[in-house]
């Protein structure tokens, strides 16, 4: 293999590498829009993170299929009466495996409520999260998320595990 040849391979490896790091900068990014677009009560912002198709699986509650599904909740009655007593949504940055234009990935979410009566927030639910996401014409988007509470039994730390070899 030639100088040339060498320097070739080298700087396709860092363009795959560069590739990678910016599709999962950029999946963090759509990640962290959730919580600020359900606390505003920006019912369509929080659905355009979704594919169009796209399921929000918050077990046992509530299971929304599409856009339409998660404007829906934001814009509910149980929802904006969470928002208008305070509280806020605080999701971790998932760890994220890029697969082409396909992802995978698993983090927390934390739920905070204001009580007005101790003037503090203190936290309602901390659930487990995995994700698929989707590379579209429109960039990357949730095509599902579920959230299950962790509440002791086995299934939702389960959501945690890593996976197998990483």
């Amino acid at each position: 293999m030639t100088e040339i040849d060498e320097l070739r391979a080298t700087v396709e490896k860092l363009a795959a590498q560069v590739h990678t790091l910016q599709d999962q900068v950029d999946i963090m990014q759509l990640v962290a829009q959730y919580g600020p677009a359900v606390d505003s009560g920006s019912g369509e912002a929080a659905a355009a993170l979704w594919t169009e198709d796209g399921v929000f699986d918050a077990i046992p509650h509530l299971r929304m299929e599409g856009r339409d599904d998660i404007v829906g909740m934001v814009h509910g009655a149980g929802h904006q009466s969470v928002i208008d007593n305070g509280c806020g949504h605080v999701l971790t940055v998932p760890h994220i495996v890029v697969d082409g234009d396909r992802a995978t990935g698993r983090s927390h979410a934390l739920h905070l409520r204001w009580d007005a009566g101790v003037g503090r927030f203190w936290v309602f639910q901390v659930s487990a999260n995995t994700w698929r996401w989707v590379r579209t014409a429109r960039g990357w988007r949730i095509a599902e998320r579920v959230n299950a509470n962790l509440d002791g039994t086995p299934a939702p730390r389960a959501i945690l595990t890593p996976p197998a070899g990483g």
